[in-house]
């Protein structure tokens, strides 16, 4: 049994490597074209040849060219750049509906008697959180308001006549508190800092302390957002480092009224107050 595997072995080996001719001649005269000695063995090693080459011909086509597109399960290479531009068109859209009800908002406070928000059109409309600001009026503020109101002298008129200017005296002047809070740091121009810090907490309403008219309104990247408003005799006004204003440039101002809402936006900033010069 062992010499029978044995001798079908060799068999076999010696079919592998046998050589054969094959000849192409003329159907006619029987001439000779062309002759190549071929073994099994060669033939097999040459498919094999061929089949590894197709194989790796078709990867290299697959991976690196434009006819993968034709396979399917393979997505379009343009595809992901329509999706990003769909999506800046679906957030600009976002922005726009954002902006509109912003604008609807306010027609309505305005309507109902209530006070507008600002919103600077240089940047994103954000959603904030005001339930949590305190605009409730103390007693000494309410009285104060009370006898400004009553001061025909104080009253704030669209154009300023050179009389009531020279007749007032800033040391006559009764000026609102800006905000709620405690002093963390004076006035020291020796230092460049040309006003005075109160602390506050976030959310807190920062109030005009006089009758104005605003002449700036928007967002630096050292004070933040900012409002600036001019009084009478040449006074200006001037509040830094908050989260969101609520008046805009040309608004006419009484004292004690809410223009901003306290927080701690720029890069002088290092914590929730008011930075305020006058």
């Amino acid at each position: 049994m062992h010499i029978n595997v044995k001798n079908t072995k060799n068999v076999l080996f010696r079919n592998i490597k046998s050589k054969y001719r094959l000849v192409i001649q003329d159907a006619e005269t029987f001439e000779e074209k062309f002759s190549l000695k071929l073994s099994r063995l060669n033939v097999f090693i040459t498919l094999g040849i061929l089949i590894i080459g197709l194989i790796i011909l078709t990867t290299y086509l697959i991976a690196f060219t434009s006819l993968k597109e034709y396979i399917p399960g393979y997505s379009d290479p343009g595809l992901s750049r329509k999706v990003y531009e769909l999506t800046l068109r679906a957030d600009s859209l976002e922005l726009l509906l954002n902006q509109r009800a912003a604008y609807l908002e306010n027609i309505q406070k305005v309507l109902m008697g209530n006070v507008p928000i600002f919103v600077s059109s240089d940047t994103a409309i954000q959603k904030r959180d005001y339930s949590k600001i305190n605009d409730n009026r103390i007693v000494e503020d309410s009285m104060l308001r009370q006898e400004v109101e009553n001061q025909d002298k104080y009253e704030l008129k669209t154009a300023y006549s050179t009389s009531s200017i020279k007749s007032s005296s800033i040391s006559s002047f009764n000026f609102f508190r800006p905000v709620n809070g405690y002093l963390t740091s004076h006035f020291d121009p020796s230092h460049g800092h040309y006003g005075v810090d109160i602390a506050t907490a976030e959310g807190e309403t920062v109030k005009a302390v006089f009758d104005g008219t605003v002449i700036q309104a928007g967002w630096n990247i050292e004070t933040g957002y900012t409002i600036t408003i001019q009084h009478i005799s040449n006074l200006v006004s001037i509040y830094m480092h908050n989260s969101s204003l609520l008046r805009k440039q040309g608004d006419i101002i009484r004292a004690g009224e809410p223009i901003a809402v306290a927080g701690s936006t720029g890069k002088l900033s290092t914590g929730t107050h008011l930075h305020f010069e006058l």
